[in-house]
């Protein structure tokens, strides 16, 4: 969810100079506590400590263009507007999924009225990565004009969801989900706040965890917990927030960045064989709402380019996994994935065959279209015979072994061209010393030039 749906007010232009204006009293308490200037907000450090980047900036009197990247609830708006009020510079909100060109145009027309009176504009974006072709292509000459400076706030990764001309124009800062520190401090404030009794340590742990890293959350929480606690009560504990909360829910970005992080580190856990990671990763999957089928998916792929033939049983694992969820569904054809997962893990780990598919498809699409070689060739009508389509070909399976020493299948160019190394791993032991043994043999044959008796026709 968007801060601009939670608080409207919050695209209202800040005064210049000076903070800015006091909530209402019956605003909600995240809005009530929105830091008033820098030295109130509550984490992000790694920006705003002394000689970070944000610091610098605000300190050097020169906004730039940026994009503030992070979880919902870590202060994005917030320094948004801290920032315009530093630069006592004029504030206008656009957000990206209801605005269109039309908001833009009223902005940039606003700004050249503030730039003629020698004021700065700042232009603050929500939900920048949802910026459609036509805001873009209006907005972007007055970034690059410096009609005005550009705030950009998102969620999901902008390297994948904004525009590359947009983003080679903006400074992207990561802002990260509040820790325990900086929850426990919101805490305080918000008690203090609201007057709410005392709450024991169990119970600030739950709701910090219940948080995840949202500051929004909490507060909204802490609020929730307040009004609904009976008068007269000692303390906060655990069974009063059990009462007033019911199941813990957590964040977990189904379509998101967050998303591709825990899915990347479960195959990682699988690669890496530690199967308590590969299996905590996956709980947390199931755990955030992730579809089972999206997760058998990935653990087929996974069997195919992290252990393939090292152990050829780990595919027919994942798609018995596969049908058996399908058959039981959840709760309990979830088990099936597990067992999948942990297989996976201590597996042999071969990816022999996922380097060799990619070294074949770069040579392909980066080659000329070989011609199959002549012997190799299908030959249905008279014709083809009659050019010798075939004619040289050797069935293998009227030689020893059912094998064909020296026998050319590459097109010309490529006769020696090897793209399959077997790892000295699992099955792939085996595989390898065959390899190896026919290897040999072609070289052998090769030395010997290659003669063979017993040439049939396809």
């Amino acid at each position: 969810m968007s801060n601009a749906s939670l608080f409207p007010d919050e695209f209202q232009p800040v005064p210049s100079g000076g903070s800015a204006a006091a909530p209402s009293a019956h605003a909600p308490l995240p809005e009530r506590l929105r830091p008033r200037k820098l030295d109130e907000v509550v984490g992000q450090r790694h920006l705003l400590g002394e000689g970070m980047p944000l610091r610098v900036a605000l300190e050097s009197g020169r906004p730039h263009s940026m994009i503030l990247w992070g979880p919902p609830g870590v202060g994005k708006t917030t320094l948004a507007r801290l920032m315009t009020q530093h630069f006592d510079a004029q504030f206008i909100a656009i957000s990206a999924v209801l605005g269109g060109v039309k908001d833009i145009r009223e902005a940039v027309e606003r700004a050249q009225a503030a730039a003629g009176q020698g004021r700065r504009t700042i232009v603050f974006v929500d939900e920048v990565h949802r910026f459609n072709k036509a805001q873009q292509d209006a907005f972007l000459p007055h970034v690059e004009s410096g009609l005005f400076s550009f705030i950009g706030a998102t969620t999901e990764n902008p390297s994948f969801e904004v525009n590359s001309a947009l983003l080679s124009r903006a400074t992207v800062h990561v802002l990260k989900a509040l820790d325990e520190q900086d929850m426990r401090e919101l805490l305080a404030r918000g008690s203090a706040a609201l007057g709410a009794p005392p709450m024991t340590d169990t119970a600030a742990l739950r709701m910090i965890g219940y948080a995840d890293g949202d500051a929004r959350r909490l507060l909204n929480t802490l609020e929730t917990v307040a009004q609904l606690t009976p008068a007269g009560t000692a303390q906060i504990d655990e069974a009063l927030l059990e009462r007033t909360l019911g199941e813990q829910l957590r964040r977990y970005d189904k379509g998101g960045d967050q998303f591709y992080d825990v899915i990347s580190a479960l195959h990682k856990s699988v690669r890496g064989s530690n199967p308590d990671a590969a299996l905590y990763w996956l709980v947390r999957m199931l755990d955030g709402g992730v579809d089972a089928r999206y997760i058998t998916r990935r653990l087929i792929r996974m069997a195919s380019e992290d252990i393939g033939n090292a152990d050829p049983r780990a595919l027919r694992l994942c798609l018995d996994a596969a049908e058996t969820y399908e058959r039981l569904g959840s709760p309990e054809g979830e088990l099936t994935l597990a067992q999948a997962v942990v297989y996976l893990a201590i597996a042999p780990k071969s990816n022999a065959v996922y380097n060799a598919y990619n070294q074949v498809r770069a040579l392909i699409k980066q080659d000329n279209s070989r011609p199959v070689p002549v012997h190799l060739r299908n030959a249905p009508t008279r014709l083809m015979k009659e050019l010798g389509y075939g004619k040289a070909y050797r069935y293998a399976h009227d030689f020893p072994g059912a094998y064909v020493a020296g026998e050319q299948y590459l097109p010309d160019g490529l006769e020696d061209q090897r793209f399959y190394e077997p790892v000295p791993r699992g099955l792939e032991l085996k595989i390898g010393a065959r390899l190896n043994e026919l290897r040999q043999l072609d070289a052998e044959a090769r030395g010997a030039g290659g003669e063979q008796a017993g040439d049939t026709e396809d």
